[in-house]
């Protein structure tokens, strides 16, 4: 399994371009996977290997929906003996439980300030040196861990595959929708920034979505 950095904790501004609204979050330290969850990271806890774009391991696995991936961490959790993080009250109510030591989505705003790593700009870097998007990728996903890190060690957060996070878009709009960060390997490259955001349906599937887990203390 990929390592989890340490990420330190501060502030983050996050802003939605369609409302025009920006507001702060203050983060605590937390842990975010180094990399996307690769399709035999997937395969080793779920014994399933859903990706359109298979063939290799080390290829981000996508074509997973908001509930694989919650489900993914409570799995990876029980198999490595931690707490886990989510609780389903029905098929289709997931309960965050903040005390629990084990893996979890990052929310949105820990995306971002992972992403950021300190950094100001639309991205962490040139855009051609960190990320597979419509202009670098060939038509398809890439091995994850192929382009230059961000300051934090942080791979593929722009570009290769868009990452579920746990919030909610806007429940009084889009009801159970979740956020989508980070861009994937078919956008062009005003999608692949820091502060892009998208929403889907959490039981939507297709091969440019997948995740990176996270977990809570430094």
């Amino acid at each position: 399994m990929d390592q989890l950095i340490s990420i330190p904790g501060g502030w983050i501004t996050l802003s939605d371009r369609r409302t025009q609204h920006r507001w702060d979050v203050e983060l605590s330290p937390y842990r975010m996977g180094a990399c996307p969850v690769t399709q035999a990271e997937y395969a080793e806890v779920t014994g399933e290997r859903p990706a359109e774009h298979d063939g290799e391991d080390r290829l981000p696995v996508e074509t997973v929906s908001w509930w694989d991936a919650v489900r993914y961490c409570n799995a990876r959790s029980q198999r490595e003996g931690l707490r886990p993080a989510y609780r389903f009250s029905d098929p289709e109510n997931a309960v965050w439980d903040a005390g629990a030591d084990g893996y979890r989505l990052p929310t949105e705003a820990e995306w971002e300030h992972a992403c950021r790593a300190g950094s100001t700009g639309p991205h962490h870097g040139e855009l051609d040196a960190i990320a597979w998007y419509r202009e670098t990728s060939g038509g398809r996903p890439q091995p994850v861990g192929t382009k230059e890190p961000n300051a934090w060690g942080l791979y593929d957060m722009l570009g290769n595959v868009w990452n579920w996070c746990w919030d909610l878009y806007d429940a009084e709009v889009y009801g159970s929708y979740r956020v989508l960060r980070g861009g994937g390997w078919f956008d062009e490259s005003w999608s692949c920034r820091a502060s892009a955001r998208r929403r889907s349906h959490p039981t939507f599937r297709v091969e440019d979505v997948g995740f990176r887990v996270a977990r809570s203390g430094g």
